[in-house]
């Protein structure tokens, strides 16, 4: 028997605010402030049609540096899985690219980025999500995104997770982080081309061209 997904963490308030309030007091957070080496840049796009959202991990040094979510190599492997051009991936009229982490959070002792700050979904995911009422269909994208929203239906991996993907559709759809280390996971794990990447550029075109009609 299937595990049934976590449902989305519940927004604090009773009537959605406007996501365009929202969005201006998520970029003007200073929260997290004193641990970012960079400083605050809350990186995050969305509209109020979107029927997709993609939640990462944290912005890199490129995405701190130019504001343009997955504009580096991540972000071109990650259009290479959805099979989806700049302009359609970047319209977010119908894609809302959402991270874990709004800001870039530093390395850590290996030169590796570290892990988003473990306060900023908690305090902004839900009240985006109440704002963006038309999004059918949610990419998890790496280990965090998938501990938050997945809770106890995760596996105990994050490839078991991915491999489990039909147990979280029609809301959820995990897959890993796009970096270069995922080449060598896809060389081990066939399935995910075979499988998961068809479902997904299906679901994906789906939804945004039906927005778009």
């Amino acid at each position: 028997m299937s595990a049934s997904p976590a449902r989305t963490p519940e927004t604090p308030h009773d009537r959605p605010a406007p996501l365009g309030r929202v969005l201006r007091e998520a970029r003007a957070c200073r929260l997290c402030a004193p641990h970012l080496p960079l400083g605050p840049r809350p990186v995050l796009r969305a509209k109020a049609s979107a029927s997709v959202m993609i939640v990462g991990q944290a912005p890199g040094t490129k995405v701190h540096e130019t504001g343009m979510p997955w504009n580096d190599a991540s972000g071109r492997r990650l259009r290479d899985w959805l099979a989806m051009d700049d302009e359609t991936f970047y319209d977010e009229s119908r894609i809302a690219i959402v991270p874990m982490g709004f800001c870039y959070p530093g390395v850590n002792d290996k030169g590796g980025d570290l892990p988003p700050r473990p306060e900023c979904a908690p305090l902004w995911h839900a009240r985006i999500r109440a704002a963006l009422p038309n999004v059918r269909l949610t990419l998890l994208v790496g280990q965090y995104a998938q501990r938050f929203y997945l809770g106890r239906a995760r596996r105990k991996t994050l490839t078991e997770t991915v491999r489990a993907f039909r147990d979280y559709l029609p809301d959820f759809l995990p897959t890993p982080h796009p970096s270069w280390r995922t080449g060598h996971w896809q060389k081990r794990n066939p399935w995910f081309d075979d499988d998961v990447i068809p479902e997904l550029r299906r679901r994906v075109h789906g939804l945004i061209e039906a927005r778009r009609a």
